[in-house]
């Protein structure tokens, strides 16, 4: 059963809700039969749209009230709810009224309901927010990752390496590195775009560190993510690695 604050924040994105954005978001996010967000369905709100409703509430929602937005079977309801959580999280972790406490409960929750993030602008918005910023401060709590990374599921996989982000920009490499080794023979071009993705945040902090992967893997990267992983190299190394044998 719906809270009263989720059911507020469902009828201000049905009001939102544009038609045309609906049918090309399905589009965008790729839902057809066989496709990687097969059967999701959209109202048609765009992600600022979605921010300008849920800030009013972002700090009144309950534990529950996020659990019944995930639980839509809308897509943006369902960022909706994330997007709660990750402002409920930022404000236990930082800041004057820091509660590590309440934070934790923010990390636990996020994985008690990471299976409804079941799209990439699902854990692209919120898996570095919370996961990322969770291991930068407490670096122990590293494994949640790697058990993300072997879980099987492409959703767990992409939060594992995507998360990084936050690791990657507190100075730390090591972690995105490990797991762009174990997903190299992926077969899923969103953890290509993604590994890739990460190897270049990589190299924009310690490119001669990147410089030392490519060469050891080049030849044996997916070309997606090889390519993302590049974009940033001069012309002259993006033309050495992309002919690497």
């Amino acid at each position: 059963m719906n809270t009263p604050i989720a059911e507020t924040l469902v009828h201000r994105l049905e009001v939102a809700a544009d038609p045309d954005d609906a049918f090309n978001l399905a589009r965008f996010f790729q839902t057809g039969p066989g496709q990687y967000g097969e059967g999701d369905i959209f109202l048609g709100v765009r992600v600022p749209k979605t921010r300008e409703i849920i800030k009013p509430f972002i700090h009144q929602t309950t534990p529950d009230d996020i659990r019944c937005l995930t639980a839509s079977p809308y897509h943006e309801v369902r960022l909706a709810g994330f997007l709660c959580l990750v402002g409920q999280y930022q404000r236990a972790a930082s800041g004057r009224n820091a509660n590590s406490g309440k934070a934790a409960e923010s990390v636990n929750l996020y994985l008690e309901l990471i299976d409804r993030g079941n799209n990439w602008d699902l854990v692209d918005l919120v898996a570095p927010k919370i996961l990322g910023d969770r291991i930068v401060r407490f670096p122990e709590e590293t494994p949640i990752l790697f058990d993300l990374a072997k879980s099987g599921n492409l959703w767990r996989e992409r939060v594992s390496i995507v998360s990084t982000w936050t690791v990657i920009r507190s100075g730390r490499f090591d972690i995105t590195l490990t797991l762009a080794d174990y997903f190299l023979t992926h077969s899923h071009h969103l953890m290509h775009k993604a590994v890739g993705w990460m190897l270049r945040e990589v190299g924009k902090r310690h490119e001669p560190l990147l410089l030392r992967y490519l060469d050891e893997n080049a030849s044996k990267m997916p070309r997606t993510a090889l390519r993302y992983a590049i974009e940033r190299l001069t012309p002259t190394l993006r033309r050495h690695y992309l002919t690497a044998e």
